[in-house]
C-alpha cells in the first residue's frame, strides 16, 4: 500500500504564475462505485479529475489559451473588458486568468447558478451580469451580443462558444494528457457537452493517435434539466466550435441518474465531483455494460464544492 511520504516525487520548482498549474490533472482508475454487473469485466473505466486545476474546472485550459491569444493577436488591449456568457465555470476561469494578467473582467450568467460559483467569480474582482434563469445560457449569450453592440470599444467579447483557441486548448493538452496517462491503450473517450470545446478538441486529437478510439458525447435529457455546464443542443443556441459529426456518439442522461453518480463517486471513491460529472460516469457505466472489452476515460469537468447549496447535496 502506498504511504504518504515514502514514494513521493520530488517537489517540484516554483512557479511564477498561477497560470503554469493548468494542466496536467490526474487519471483515477475506479473500482468501488462501478456496479456489480461490469466489475468483473475486461473493462477499465478511469477519471480525468479537471477540478484539480488551480480554478478549479476543465474550463481553466480555454481560458487560458483564449486570452492569451486574444493578447497575442493584438486584439485584446488594456483598454478592453473581457466579456463573455457563461453558466459559471468559464466565468470563474476567465475572471482568474484576466486578474492574473492584469485585465477586468465582466460576466453574464443564469442567476439561479450556484451560489457558490457566484462568489468564486466575485472573489477575483469580476463583474457579474445576472440574466433570466429560464433562458439558461442562451439568455446570458444574448446579453452579452447586445451589450457589445451598444459598447463596442469597451468590451472584448471572448465568445467561449465559437471561439475555435477553445477547442485548440484541449486539442494540445487533455488529449496529450489522456493519450500518456493510458500509456495509449483507451479506446473510448466520453466528455459532456457545454461549448463542445472539451469534446471537439480532446477528440481531434485522440483520432490522430487512433482513429479507433470512439468519441461520445454527453447531453441531458431534456431541455428542462438540472445538469449545471451542459447543454440540450436540439434546443438551445449551437455552439459554432461544435460539429456533431465528429462524434462517434451521443448518449443522453438524466439528472436523477446523474445527481446518484456524483454521490456514489464521492461515497465510495472519495472523489468528490459535480453533477456533470455524474452523467458522465452513467455515460462511462452503460456503455461498459454494451462492450466486451475497452478502457473508457471521462471526464469530470470540476469538484462537487461548487455545488454545495444545490439539489446535488440536499438528502
Amino acid at each position: 500500500m502506498w504511504i504518504l511520504g515514502e514514494h513521493d516525487e520530488p517537489v517540484r520548482k516554483t512557479r511564477n504564475s498561477i497560470l503554469q498549474l493548468v494542466g496536467n490533472t490526474p487519471l483515477i482508475k475506479l473500482d468501488k462505485s462501478l456496479p456489480d454487473d461490469i466489475k468483473d469485466k475486461p473493462v477499465e473505466i478511469y477519471a480525468k479529475l479537471e477540478g484539480y486545476n488551480p480554478g478549479g474546472s476543465v474550463k481553466d485550459r480555454p481560458a487560458t489559451r483564449m486570452i492569451v491569444e486574444a493578447i497575442q493577436s493584438g486584439k485584446l488591449t488594456k483598454d478592453k473588458i473581457i466579456l463573455d456568457a457563461t453558466s459559471g465555470n468559464t466565468g470563474i476561469a476567465l475572471a482568474m486568468v484576466g486578474t492574473a494578467l492584469g485585465y477586468k473582467v465582466e460576466l453574464a450568467m443564469p442567476s439561479n447558478v450556484s451560489e457558490e460559483r457566484k462568489r468564486i467569480i466575485q472573489a477575483y474582482g469580476a463583474k457579474i451580469h445576472y440574466t433570466d434563469p429560464l433562458q439558461s445560457t442562451d439568455g446570458a449569450i444574448l446579453y452579452v451580443r447586445e451589450l457589445i453592440e451598444k459598447h463596442p470599444d469597451r468590451y472584448y467579447y471572448i465568445d467561449q462558444y465559437n471561439n475555435d483557441a477553445n477547442w485548440r486548448s484541449h486539442f494540445y493538452s487533455t488529449a496529450v494528457e489522456i493519450w500518456n496517462q493510458t500509456e495509449g491503450r483507451i479506446t473510448h473517450f466520453i466528455a459532456g457537452i457545454g461549448t463542445g470545446g472539451t469534446i471537439m478538441g480532446t477528440g481531434r486529437r485522440l483520432k490522430i493517435f487512433n482513429p479507433d478510439v470512439q468519441i461520445i458525447g454527453v447531453q441531458p435529457d431534456s431541455p428542462f434539466h438540472g445538469i449545471e455546464g451542459l447543454k440540450y443542443i436540439e434546443t438551445s443556441i449551437k455552439p459554432g466550435i461544435f460539429d456533431e459529426n465528429r462524434l462517434d456518439r451521443t448518449m443522453f442522461i438524466g439528472t436523477d441518474i446523474a445527481y446518484q453518480r456524483a454521490r456514489e463517486l464521492a461515497r465510495k471513491e472519495g472523489v468528490f465531483v459535480g453533477q456533470s460529472s455524474g452523467a458522465a460516469f452513467e455515460a462511462a457505466i452503460q456503455l461498459a455494460r454494451e462492450i466486451k472489452e475497452g478502457v473508457i476515460v471521462f471526464v469530470c469537468p470540476d469538484g462537487g464544492e461548487k455545488y454545495l447549496t444545490t439539489a446535488l447535496w440536499e438528502f
